[in-house]
């Protein structure tokens, strides 16, 4: 597992936004990047204490775990309260292939009653209640970078990316903030 408390978080003391969508930095977790087949996931959703989606566009979340579905055998693992995975997953006999993306990946929240406006300002997924309903996660696109985006509130998101994009994704975000304010 990459010591999180060793390195600087890339959007520290960053702040943005507008009264109707806040832009803020989330707090440090552990990722993982979790491929199996389907004859494994009961025994690894066993091992990681919550369901692991099967459907597009699913997730699943238990005290600050997440399991979001990517791909028909593909998942990625946030837990916000920094447990390893990668041990938790070296635990489990059943075939699997984990990479603990902890090291790559940051996340931004988007809030506020103008949250999807921000977000849809330069990410071409329908955000809309129905069609992304909170729980639902997907890989697409913020601007010219690929996120995952999770919905986990009504006016909540959380916005995966890889650090070295986060400045740009953070950016992008706060403009969007600013003008679904307008």
């Amino acid at each position: 597992m990459a010591d999180q408390a060793l390195r600087k978080a890339p959007l520290v003391g960053r702040h943005g936004g507008s009264a109707g969508a806040r832009v803020t930095p989330a707090g440090p977790a552990t990722r993982l990047s979790l491929r199996a087949g389907t004859d494994a996931i009961g025994t690894l959703s066993l091992a990681f204490g919550l369901e692991l989606p099967q459907r597009p566009k699913t997730s699943a979340s238990v005290s600050g775990r997440h399991a979001l579905w990517l791909g028909p055998d593909e998942w990625l693992l946030i837990d916000e309260n920094g447990a390893d995975l990668m041990a938790i997953a070296a635990g489990v006999s059943a075939l699997h292939s984990a990479t603990d993306v902890s090291h790559r990946n940051t996340a931004i929240l988007v809030s506020g009653p103008d949250a999807a406006g921000a977000i849809a300002s330069s990410c071409p997924l329908d955000l809309g209640k129905t069609i992304f309903p909170v729980g639902a996660a997907a890989r697409t696109v913020l601007g010219k970078i690929e996120i995952v985006l999770l919905r986990t509130g009504e006016e909540e998101y959380r916005v995966e990316c890889w650090r070295s994009f986060s400045p740009y994704a953070f950016g992008i975000l706060a403009e969007g903030a600013e003008d679904a304010a307008l």
